[in-house]
């Protein structure tokens, strides 16, 4: 992953757009191009374009690769402590097959 973010911000650094990346505009770029990917299912999948939906969602973890940099946070790890999280929140035994929310169980 961390080739990866090395690219990113050779692409952002190269262009002098660090400038521009503070972490409330990276979240607001993570939430525009999250409309972006919605877009594509806005019509009951009549608009699915499959290249496009690679590319917002490219987008979008790219920004989210860019936040966690910013904080020092390791993805990997955020992303198993959230699921750790979620586990006890919402335990199998309580939400299989439902969408309630886990106050809801």
């Amino acid at each position: 992953m961390q080739g990866i973010i090395d690219k990113l911000k050779q692409f952002r650094d190269e262009r002098n757009w660090n400038q521009f990346h503070t972490p409330e505009n990276l979240a607001k770029s993570v939430v525009l191009e999250s409309a972006e990917l919605l877009e594509n299912f806005q019509w009951e999948h009549v608009r699915e374009d499959r290249e496009n939906i690679k590319d917002e969602i490219a987008d979008i973890v790219g920004y989210c690769l860019l936040l966690c940099d910013h904080y020092g946070f390791d993805l990997e790890t955020i992303l198993k402590e959230k699921i750790e999280k979620n586990e006890k929140k919402y335990p199998a035994s309580k939400a299989y097959g439902t969408a309630k929310k886990y106050n809801e169980l």
